[in-house]
Formats: C-alpha cells, sequence, structure tokens
C-alpha cells in the first residue's frame, strides 16, 4: 500500500505529462465529482498564482519569510492538475521555481529553508517534496544532486526519540515538523533517494508517541501540549504513509477528527494546513467517510475565495492560501498518488 500513495507527484505525471500539458484532465473519481463551482475555483486559482507580477523575477513567491514554502507549495498546486515543468501556459512560472529552489540549495549547501527564518526545517521539507514530485518531469539536471544533499541533511538533523523541530540539527522534535519530514522523506524515497526505513520507522514511532491516550487526539509533543484537530489530522496522515492505515493509533486518531464538531469546517487553528491532511485522511478511510467529508470542506473552501482575483487568504501570505485551497480541493482529482488507496 505504501507505494500506492506515498509520493505526491511524481510516478502518475511519466504516464499522463504528454495527454495533460495542456488540458486539465477528468474531474470524476469514483467517491466524489469535482462540481462545476469546484474546477472553477481551482482554475481561477491558478490563474491567479500565474500572474507576472506575482511570482518574482528569481521564480518564487511569497514574502521575504517564506518565498520557499510558498514557492514550493505553488509549484505543486499546479502539478495537481497534470501541469508539466517548461511545457503550456505553466511551464515556464513552474521551471523558474524549480531554479529558485535549487539556487537556494546550492547556496546553502543543500539546505533548502529560507535564511533567517526559525522553523526553516519546515521550509526544508517542502522543498524536497516538491523537487522530488518534479523530478520525473523537469529536464532540469540538478534536482537530483540537490535532492541528494538536502535528503542527507534530513537524515542526519532527526533527533534521538525520531522526530525533527526547527533547526536541521538533532536536539529536540515536535509532531509537525516530524510530520513534514515523513512526508518528504517518502517522496523522496519513491522519487530514488536512498531514504532507510529504520528512519521512517523511527519516525513513524514518535508520531505515535504524541498521541494522547484519552481522546486519541495528537498533541504538539510526546511530552506535552493539548491534542486538536490540525495536529490529529497530520498525525494521522503520516501513519497512514507510513504503511499504518490499520493500526490502532491511526484509526483512534480518525475517530476523533470525525467526531470533531462541524464547526472545523468553517474555522479551525491552522485551517488550511488542518483540512489539507484532514481531506487526505478522510479519503484513506474509506468512501463513505470521505462522501461526508467532502462537500462540506469543498463547499467552505470555495465559498472563501475572492471573486474579484481568484485567490485565497492564508496565514502565511496569498499564495499559501491559494495554494493549499487549491490541493484541498483537488482530491478528487485522483491523479496523484497520495490521494490514491
Amino acid at each position: 500500500m505504501r507505494t500506492q500513495f506515498i509520493s505526491f507527484y511524481l510516478l502518475f505525471i511519466l504516464a499522463l505529462s504528454n495527454t495533460f500539458a495542456q488540458d486539465p484532465p477528468s474531474q470524476s473519481v469514483g467517491v466524489a465529482r469535482l462540481t462545476p463551482e469546484v474546477r472553477t475555483a481551482i482554475n481561477k486559482g491558478l490563474e491567479y498564482l500565474s500572474k507576472e507580477d506575482l511570482q518574482r523575477p528569481d521564480g518564487s513567491w511569497g514574502g521575504d519569510q517564506n518565498r520557499v514554502a510558498e514557492t514550493s507549495l505553488t509549484l505543486m498546486a499546479f502539478m495537481l492538475q497534470g501541469h508539466v515543468p517548461g511545457r503550456g501556459q505553466y511551464g515556464r512560472a513552474m521551471e523558474n521555481a524549480i531554479s529558485f529552489l535549487l539556487n537556494v540549495g546550492q547556496n546553502q549547501r543543500g539546505y533548502l529553508g529560507t535564511p533567517r527564518n526559525h522553523a526553516g526545517m519546515y521550509e526544508h521539507g517542502l522543498a524536497v517534496l516538491a523537487l522530488s514530485e518534479a523530478w520525473g518531469q523537469s529536464k532540469n539536471p540538478r534536482i537530483k544532486s540537490a535532492l541528494r544533499l538536502a535528503v542527507d541533511i534530513t537524515l542526519r538533523a532527526q533527533n534521538r526519540e525520531g522526530g525533527w523541530r526547527y533547526s536541521p540539527e538533532p536536539r529536540d522534535a515536535d509532531l509537525s515538523m516530524t510530520v513534514m519530514q515523513l512526508v518528504a522523506l517518502n517522496s523522496a524515497s519513491e522519487a530514488g533517494i536512498a531514504v532507510p526505513q529504520t528512519t521512517i520507522d523511527k519516525a513513524a514511532e514518535y508520531v505515535i508517541s504524541c498521541q494522547d491516550v484519552g481522546s486519541g487526539g495528537f498533541k504538539y509533543t510526546a511530552g506535552g501540549g493539548e491534542p486538536n484537530f490540525a495536529r490529529t489530522a497530520a498525525g494521522v496522515m503520516s501513519l497512514i504513509m507510513c504503511g499504518q492505515r490499520d493500526r490502532k493509533a491511526t484509526q483512534r486518531g480518525i475517530a476523533f477528527l470525525k467526531a470533531f464538531p462541524d464547526s472545523k469546517f468553517k474555522s479551525t487553528n491552522h485551517f488550511h494546513y488542518a483540512h489539507y491532511y484532514a481531506v487526505q485522511s478522510m479519503y484513506q478511510s474509506g468512501d463513505a467517510d470521505f462522501r461526508a467529508w467532502y462537500p462540506k470542506i469543498s463547499a467552505e473552501i470555495v465559498s472563501k475565495q475572492n471573486k474579484n482575483d481568484g485567490s485565497w487568504s492564508g496565514s502565511y501570505g496569498q499564495a499559501y492560501g491559494t495554494s493549499l485551497s487549491i490541493l484541498i480541493l483537488g482530491v478528487p482529482y485522483r491523479f496523484l498518488p497520495i490521494y490514491q488507496r
């Protein structure tokens, strides 16, 4: 099961790039269908992200402190719909984004976090993910060597408990950062970069150590913090990625998400982050859970779109909010391996 879905954007593109480089793919899936409203929202969001005055001359998107994160997410939003770097209407923008990420790594000996960003390892993980998924599509020969250096930094930064934290050093750990590195390492492994299975297994055990015994929700660290919706969504999806969907800890986490009040669809801490993981968790949980979940979150996401320019506001900027909104809405495309069962 692990190989069916843990790579975000690489394997499906190899088979579909020639077909979908110009046109969006079919908008249906066995358990849900993209409504005209959702399709229109996604297309408008991509048009917003492609504006020349939004992408910087160096190929990046976003503010000075989050450029790597927003660029990585934007690149993946384009790939969601089958667009290919170097081809079609968004090809040049995507290639420029890849070059930006590669230049950051080159200037920092493999490290992909924005300089002076205290949460740089989060950006590092997102960039590893984006480059892993772009590797099979882009003609840029620098991607492979950049990924090897970046993955080596990630492996060396895992602490003895199995997790990661803000800096590329093996000190402490938290759930959110650990989940991000698990996502990135799984994608890099599927792309052909060597990742020890012991690293993945140890990280999964750290995630489980963050579960609250009483509620089944997930806490910020193994030692403290209250379980909440966003952390639980991230914890559940990371365990599913590690092939542990049927494990008791995973199933208890799914139950926690489903039992959370429906106000979560309107507003919750770290809204986009939370629902990015939650919608994937529900898809993996089964048809009934996804059918009950997706219409609610998709309707809310569409309602939050800026009708004037097609963007979405986000905690870390418009590119962040727009990209994650597209990634949440686009689950029924089902062309991304992570959205398959």
